[in-house]
């Protein structure tokens, strides 16, 4: 499982300045960052994992966002032309994405897996601004500025208005 000591670890090789904060108590989930933090949620992202079924094969897609405005099951439907599109399933967050399930973060996910990223997210934060993210540990978070988590997320950006378009 991915956790802040990999996370910290690939950001040194990269030469990435950042921060792992340990946190006052634990998580439950992404959606407590802004609470447990005491920061506004549209600092905070979060990596919301969707089981897409596309001409009957189901796989998992992973949605990176700001916590403030999470991905909705029937957008990316739209989006991707689904059949279906449900939250997937903990044992499928855990088994696609290396994380625990609840606490994905978007650095170190896998090559095999669909990344998407919500345009709003990247047109609404100034690249400068620090955002905090899951480790995939209860305690810790990942503090780094918006341009690096940009660079280093190789993810598609999509329009998730439900405009229909994509970057």
């Amino acid at each position: 499982m991915q956790d802040a000591l990999a996370i910290h670890r690939r950001l040194l090789a990269q030469q990435i300045h950042h921060e792992i904060v340990r946190l006052p108590r634990v998580l439950t989930c992404f959606d407590d960052l802004p609470k447990v933090l005491g920061v506004s949620a549209r600092d905070c992202v979060g990596v919301t994992v969707f089981e897409v079924t596309i001409r009957s094969v189901r796989e998992p897609v992973a949605v990176i966002g700001s916590v403030a405005k999470p991905p909705k099951a029937a957008t990316v439907t739209a989006l991707l032309g689904a059949q279906r599109v449900r939250l997937a399933s903990a044992f499928l967050v855990n088994s696609a994405t290396d994380y625990a399930s609840g606490l994905v973060g978007p650095l170190l996910l896998p090559d095999r897996l669909t990344v998407l990223i919500d345009q709003r997210l990247i047109d609404d934060t100034d690249p400068d601004d620090l955002v905090y993210t899951a480790t995939g540990e209860r305690s810790t978070v990942l503090r780094l500025r918006a341009i690096h988590l940009f660079a280093l997320v190789d993810a598609k950006p999509v329009d998730l208005t439900g405009n229909g378009r994509t970057g």
